[in-house]
């Protein structure tokens, strides 16, 4: 999920959410809801979705549906947590950004320990909901999937390094596992490989963002790839980190995780994705860059979609 989550948080306005303008107030509970990143946070739930889909052999009986339904209820309070802390630890930051300056944080409308309460309760539900309905391993994966972004990628990496996006995917990254975990108890080989798909996918989705949005990161003065090291040097490394992808997205069907229907749709939307890398790499435009990350969205969803066909087609 790539501010991945707990996956990409930055990417909420290519997921077709409408951003407010900066003159509109919206109501209190749309301003307490819009710091949840609900778009963002429906990717994540959907990823956790997956991972705990593909954990169970068969059909999920009744007992499992309902395991299932408490998971997704307690990731997606957490992931809203981390939403909402993220809001207010970047509350200037957002303010001099033209995209995030509609935030309620930013623009006052919510004070900081509106928010931090808000987090909070949030974040103590949906441990509990972990805790008693689903399992303390999902409960405990799931907190430090938290304190990764909110803490380790918001507070200390993405001020810090350019390489910030690469290192905080890994809680980015968590959400399949977050699932498997909570339909199996344990935390096993197959969910790790669904975690390294969204790992190497974030740095091309995230760097496709921070291209055409250069601008707002160098003003907020966030030291992303584009801002420090320049256009061509970004571009390069979004079509390197996209070769690397699509090897990693074979390692299911040679693990023997699936078949022939999830290998044959990540050849077909690897070489997609690529030629939307190869395009930006040879001639860059606004436009491209805007259109590689919005596939780059798509690309994650049709994966994993290819990942369960294929785990249902020989039912």
């Amino acid at each position: 999920m790539s501010d991945t989550a707990v996956t990409a948080p930055e990417s909420a306005d290519a997921l077709g959410a409408s951003t407010p303008s900066a003159s509109a107030t919206l109501s209190p509970w749309r301003q307490y809801y819009a710091l949840t990143k609900p778009r963002v946070v429906q990717l994540i739930v959907f990823c956790a979705v997956i991972g705990m889909m593909l954990a169970v052999p068969g059909l999920p009986d009744a007992q499992q549906a309902l395991t299932a339904l408490a998971a997704c209820v307690g990731i997606w309070l957490v992931a809203a947590a981390a939403a909402a802390f993220n809001c207010l630890v970047e509350q200037h930051i957002d303010a001099r950004m033209k995209r995030t300056a509609w935030r309620p944080t930013a623009r006052g409308e919510l004070s900081r320990s509106q928010a931090l309460v808000f987090s909070a309760v949030l974040c103590g539900a949906g441990m509990a909901i972990l805790a008693v309905w689903v399992n303390w391993l999902t409960m405990w994966l799931t907190l430090a999937t938290f304190v990764g972004y909110a803490i380790v990628y918001t507070v200390l990496l993405k001020p810090m390094t350019p390489q910030n996006i690469v290192i905080g995917g890994a809680s980015g990254a968590m959400p399949p596992v977050l699932g498997w975990a909570a339909m199996r108890g344990a935390v096993e080989p197959e969910a790790m490989l669904l975690c390294l798909i969204i790992f190497l996918w974030t740095p091309p989705h995230f760097w496709a963002l921070a291209l055409y949005r250069v601008e707002d990161y160098a003003r907020a003065g966030l030291p992303m790839l584009p801002v420090t090291h320049g256009n061509a040097f970004t571009r390069l490394h979004v079509l390197l980190y996209t070769v690397i992808l699509v090897a990693g997205t074979v390692l299911p069907f040679i693990y023997g995780m699936s078949g022939w229907i999830y290998l044959a749709s990540a050849l077909v939307l690897g070489a997609m994705f690529l030629g939307y890398a190869v395009a930006l790499w040879r001639r860059y435009s606004d436009e491209l860059a805007r259109k590689t990350f919005r596939f780059s969205i798509i690309y994650l969803m049709l994966m994993f979609a290819a990942l369960l066909v294929d785990h249902y087609w020989t039912i």
